[in-house]
Order: C-alpha cells, then sequence, then structure tokens
C-alpha cells in the first residue's frame, strides 16, 4: 500500500458539513461527486497529500444512512491508494482477508474500490482504491 489516500467521513447533511470542514481545514472543497452505485453524495477537501471525503446518504436505507443511524456521525472508512487493486487483493486473501465485494468497483473521484470486511480489521472499514487511467488501452 502506498499512502493513506483518504479519510471517509460519514454525514447527515453535506449543505452543513462543506462549510464546517472548509473553516476547519482551512481550505475550500475541491470536487463534489453522486456516486450512484454506492447511493452517495461527497465532496473531497485535500489535506496535504491525503483527502478527506465527506459522505451523505442519497435515500434513507442507503449504506452511509445506515451506518449514522446504528454509529452516528463519523469516520467511516480509511483509504489506502495502491498500484495494483488486483495483486492486493489476491494477496490479501492469501492472508486469510476477506471483501465485503469480490471484485473492485468504480467509485468516486475516478477510482477503482474494493472494501475489506471490518469484523477482520479491528472494526475499521479499509478501502484499498487505484487510480482509473481512462487513456490506457484495455487491450495490452
Amino acid at each position: 500500500m502506498k499512502q493513506i489516500e483518504h479519510i471517509g467521513i460519514a454525514v447527515n447533511n453535506l449543505d452543513f458539513a462543506v462549510p464546517l470542514f472548509e473553516k476547519l481545514l482551512q481550505t475550500n472543497c475541491y470536487k463534489t461527486e453522486i456516486v450512484q452505485s454506492e447511493q452517495v453524495a461527497t465532496a473531497f477537501f485535500a489535506c496535504g497529500e491525503s483527502k478527506i471525503e465527506l459522505l451523505q446518504s442519497l435515500n434513507t436505507d442507503g449504506i452511509i444512512a445506515k451506518f449514522i443511524d446504528k454509529r452516528g456521525e463519523g469516520m467511516h472508512h480509511i483509504a489506502f491508494l495502491v498500484d495494483d487493486i488486483y495483486a492486493e487483493i489476491n494477496r490479501l486473501k492469501a492472508e486469510g482477508f476477506t471483501f465485503i465485494n469480490e471484485a473492485p468497483k468504480i467509485g468516486a473521484d475516478n477510482k477503482l474500490i474494493c472494501f475489506l470486511r471490518p469484523k477482520q480489521t479491528n472494526g475499521v472499514l479499509i478501502e484499498l482504491c487505484q487510480e482509473v487511467d481512462r487513456n490506457a488501452d484495455k487491450t495490452d
């Protein structure tokens, strides 16, 4: 794993949370995005070499809404940047880890993502993410 790519924070309302984090981090939100596959709205902040991602559920029965109902607003996950997500998944499976989703999928911020089961990582949801090169020739 190369570095912490971002820390995901579950929030009830981006309209409230974005200005709060802009004041806290002394920087503007540089990107917002809807991720339909996860049913979330996101807002990103640069924080040194890492990022903060705020996540708001798009519906009352979404993953983030359920998380907030159970645990309240707060840290949802830590994402680690990897060079080859498929190789990292295979390495971690060989070490005995299991995944919430068996294959990577497209997530926010132009990334391939995959989550480990938090019961195996001391209750912390771990996300692996890899930059997607949209210009790469898939036939190589």
